[in-house]
């Protein structure tokens, strides 16, 4: 699709992921990777005196999830993309903890796709996390990222 194509559905709905399991080993590699071992995500044992109950995911590690949701969905694809790169974010926030060994998804609405530069274009999506079998979401976040063609 091009740009263009992508853009008359600003407002829509227009993407949603596979599900994929947020495993223990997954949520203790990143542990590894950012150095945040609070107990709550590594320790079941202590985790479960918890009013979680057990070993939760980061935060951020839900969030991160973002471009592997992405590349796992059924988003459009723009055509002749030479390159994406996260711009950053407006608002996030953590709406529920996601418990070791469930399933999560992402949903994509496009908020905005703007021309910032011949070739160079920014799109702003709400994003939200879904967690399988929850009423809440893990998380809702308003994302921007930029793609050039």
């Amino acid at each position: 699709m091009s740009p263009q194509d992508i853009q008359a559905r600003v407002g829509e709905n227009i993407g949603t992921s596979e599900w994929v399991e947020m495993s223990q080993e997954r949520i203790n590699k990143f542990a590894e990777a950012t150095g945040d071992h609070q107990f709550i995500h590594i320790d079941p044992a202590k985790a479960a005196l918890t009013p979680f109950g057990g070993t939760i995911a980061h935060g951020f590690l839900t969030l991160s999830m973002i471009p592997y949701l992405s590349a796992n969905s059924d988003l459009p694809k723009v055509d002749g993309v030479k390159m994406g790169v996260n711009y950053g974010g407006n608002k996030t926030r953590f709406i529920s903890p996601v418990r070791s060994g469930k399933r999560i998804r992402g949903h994509w609405k496009l908020l905005e796709l703007v021309e910032k530069r011949p070739g160079q274009w920014q799109q702003t999506h709400e994003i939200t996390i879904e967690i399988e079998g929850e009423d809440k979401p893990a998380l809702i976040t308003e994302w921007i990222m930029q793609f050039f063609v």
